[in-house]
């Protein structure tokens, strides 16, 4: 049965906070098995005979709107997927390495147009740096997230879609315990 990786938009940020083990038995009642939860910043882990994860999303964004009462984004990867994208190298590693410097993956759930992609890399300054693979955008924040003046929300309007984003940390502990 294939394992998933669903990274959750809106879970634990301002009043919109929810216990993990209220979240477990969310997914659980919509019949998911082995799930667990990663830190608490909405990344599930599950088991699913879905092999289709655009139906999954929507099952989940759906039981969790009437559930929570409010939208709840849902991006799933498979856990060979997330695998690939915490390889993923979009710069050089002098850049991914350097000892201020903070990688964040956002996970969308199609892959941004042409032009979405110009608009970002409009936005590159010394500070932050974007670049794109697939549905994943990755941001390079070069100096403290005070010295930046992008947020997520407004990289979504840049590219003119829904994304979460969670730090190349979390990324590749979730592929290294799953994948």
């Amino acid at each position: 049965m294939p394992k998933y990786v669903a990274f959750l938009r809106a879970i634990n940020v301002g009043a919109h906070n929810v216990k993990m083990d209220r979240l477990r038995g969310l997914f659980e009642t919509m019949g998911l098995s082995n799930v667990e939860t990663f830190i608490a910043s909405g990344n599930v882990i599950f088991d699913s005979p879905s092999k289709t994860p655009p139906k999954l999303e929507s099952k989940i964004e759906q039981y969790l709107q009437t559930a929570l009462r409010y939208n709840v984004a849902t991006f799933i990867r498979s856990t060979s997927e997330v695998a690939q994208i915490a390889r993923y190298k979009p710069l050089a590693d002098s850049e991914l390495n350097a000892e201020t410097h903070v990688l964040y993956i956002g996970f969308g759930a199609t892959t941004p147009t042409l032009e979405a992609k110009r608009k970002l890399a409009s936005l590159t300054t010394p500070v932050d740096d974007f670049h794109t693979s697939g549905r994943e955008i990755y941001w390079l924040r070069r100096l403290e997230i005070s010295q930046s003046l992008f947020s997520g929300t407004l990289l979504e309007k840049t590219l003119g879609m829904q994304v979460t984003f969670r730090n190349c940390t979390t990324v590749k502990k979730i592929a290294g315990k799953y994948s």
